[in-house]
């Protein structure tokens, strides 16, 4: 198995974009930077990531609801929240060939260990100063002063463009469950601590965004968020932290090439923070964090709103603001970071130089569970019979052309974990009667055993549980 530091994000992204995984966004305009639109077999994928997300996080848990709050939200939110006044990157321009570049990644990517997070602007600038770090770009060491530009894309509601009609794209989605939270402690008669859950698209007008889709304008995470009192909140941060790592090994994500990054300068409203980084070819990114975020902000909706987001305690009749546990997670992030770690170019025979390019996802998150293979195009009558008895179950593609041999490679090259195989003893002749039974192949060993076809949907769905 290659390890991810042998991999190329070239290999990963001409994969995606031959085999239907992720393709530029707008592509027959030139594309827009940035922008990526996923295709069939990568909506899937997404999807069954997100199918995983809310089987472990709201189907599995106690008192753990999901919303689904709009993007566009009253501004007052997002004053309340603190984005409207200091939701903003530290960016540079080279001078030379007028690049802009954000002062933290500058650092980060010339030195890992530097911890860009804990400095401030001008601790920034002197570093990169210091150690003359040149411009990626150009290669010159020649940068404007660091300048905060405010991440938020602003637009208008309504027939007028004036300061009482802006409105904005939501750059996170963890506001939405704030605001929702008197509600759905209400209607759901919750006691703390519960927590709310939400998968949704967020937009941040990131200046220097790349590496694919792991920096993007417009992404979506999984939001989690548990309310609980001071007091406990310390135990669930530590839990939580532990409980996301467990989730992405569960997916496929081994402990090796997953670290935590406990946060060096925190957020004024933060107790505690830390992100779960996994080791992509370009090296350490962040998937997940983790957030104490104190009552901050509940105790912000209520000071702008008017409304009081207090918790009366049932067993004590205290009355009191909920401390929040935020954890997020990136989907598209998450997706890279899947297809990075499936990724393998196994040598089968290195006399004959043959390698099989295979992705070895979790067969819960692979797109298609497995694939129909007539060994004939005059067994796709029955073939397709089959494939349509599957699909009532799990996705299930089919492929007559070419040969076995191609069609198996086809298959592995997208992580379907099962191929299975129609041949002529299936079916039977006028010599020799129908055995009603197929080949099914392993995706990983390569291993073939022969069951009948009456086996086949609990044969597969045991083992693309989650």
């Amino acid at each position: 198995m290659l390890k991810n530091t042998e991999k190329t994000m070239e290999k990963i992204v001409a994969l995606c974009k031959n085999r239907g995984f992720i393709f530029a966004g707008s592509d027959i305009y030139g594309g827009l930077a940035n922008t990526w639109d996923y295709g069939p077999l990568g909506a899937r994928l997404k999807n069954n990531v997100k199918d995983t997300w809310r089987k472990r996080f709201i189907q599995e848990r106690k008192n753990s609801y999901e919303v689904d709050a709009d993007i566009l939200m009253h501004p007052k939110v997002w004053e309340a929240s603190g984005h409207v006044a200091s939701f903003s990157d530290p960016l540079l321009d080279c001078k030379e060939c007028k690049m802009r570049h954000r002062a933290d990644n500058l650092i980060d990517d010339f030195d890992p260990e530097a911890h860009a997070d804990g400095m401030t602007k001008e601790e920034m600038f002197e570093y990169i100063k210091e150690h003359s770090i040149p411009c990626p770009n150009c290669g010159k060491h020649n940068f404007t002063d660091i300048r905060e530009f405010n991440l938020m894309f602003q637009t208008f509601r309504g027939v007028t463009n004036n300061s009482k009609s802006i409105i904005y794209l939501r750059p996170e989605n963890a506001q939405g469950e704030y605001v929702n939270y008197l509600n759905v402690q209400r209607a759901m008669r919750a006691k703390l601590p519960f927590s709310i859950g939400q998968i949704g698209k967020a937009f941040r007008n990131e200046i220097t965004p790349g590496n694919f889709t792991f920096r993007t304008v417009e992404f979506e995470q999984m939001e989690f968020q548990t309310f609980c009192k001071e007091g406990s909140d310390t135990e669930l941060y530590d839990y939580f932290k532990e409980y996301g790592k467990k989730y992405f090994e569960d997916l496929g994500l081994p402990a090796e090439n997953l670290r935590f990054h406990d946060h060096e300068k925190l957020a004024h409203y933060a107790k505690a923070a830390c992100d779960i980084e996994f080791l992509f070819p370009f090296g350490w990114g962040e998937i997940n964090g983790t957030h104490n975020r104190t009552n901050f902000d509940l105790t912000r909706h209520q000071e702008y709103s008017g409304v009081k987001m207090e918790y009366l305690d049932p067993e004590t009749n205290e009355r009191y603001i909920p401390f929040i546990i935020e954890s997020t997670y990136g989907l598209d992030r998450t997706v890279l970071a899947l297809l990075v770690q499936a990724y393998d170019e196994e040598v089968l025979d290195a006399e004959k130089n043959d390698t099989r390019v295979v992705l070895h996802l979790n067969p819960a998150v692979a797109p298609y569970k497995a694939a129909v293979l007539p060994l004939s195009k005059k067994l796709s009558g029955k073939a397709e019979e089959i494939r349509g008895e599957l699909s009532k179950y799990f996705m299930t593609d089919f492929d007559e052309t070419g040969s076995i041999g191609k069609r198996y490679r086809r298959q592995d090259e997208i992580g379907t974990p099962f191929c299975i195989t129609v041949d002529f003893q299936t079916v039977g002749d006028e010599n020799t009667p129908a055995d009603n039974c197929v080949t099914v192949r392993d995706r990983d060993s390569m291993e073939q055993v022969r069951m009948p076809v009456s086996e086949l949907a609990d044969y597969i769905s045991e083992r693309i549980k989650f």
